[in-house]
């Protein structure tokens, strides 16, 4: 039996998409990057913050929500950039990007390891997430 509940499982995560947020937030010409803590899933990687959006919520509100608890800053969320869709442990993943706006609060890394902000020409030289590659395509050009 606990076989066959793992097995629903299983086909119940491969067959639901689960949508997560990621900001790009840009100030004198640079972009904001966080790197992963060690000990997390894809620990030491680079990606553009944001997170997983709860039920029902919306990504704006999701990536607004993720901001405040990752780096203590208030912020606007502004234009849809780019969706890109992977695999994480065989869960399929919907990443949204967003062009997001710095209101207030200064930066507190809560979440990451630590946060770099680099030249749009300087992003294709960090190991980004793999959902991340196509926000850093896009924005490299």
């Amino acid at each position: 039996k606990k076989v066959n509940k793992l097995k629903l499982l299983l086909l119940y995560l491969t067959g639901h998409k689960r949508q997560v947020t990621a900001a790009v937030i840009e100030k004198d010409g640079k972009i904001l990057i966080a790197k992963r803590r060690k000990g997390r899933t894809l620990g030491g990687r680079w990606e553009f913050p944001g997170g997983k959006i709860e039920p029902g919520e919306t990504a704006e509100t999701c990536l607004k929500r993720e901001l405040k608890e990752e780096f203590d800053i208030e912020s606007e969320i502004g234009k849809f950039i780019i969706a890109s869709q992977f695999r994480y442990c065989l869960v399929p993943i919907e990443l949204l990007a967003y062009r997001v706006k710095h209101l207030s609060g200064d930066f507190k890394i809560n979440e990451h390891e630590e946060i770099r902000w680099v030249l749009p020409s300087e992003l294709k030289l960090y190991d980004f997430m793999p959902a991340d590659k196509p926000i850093v395509k896009l924005l490299a050009k």
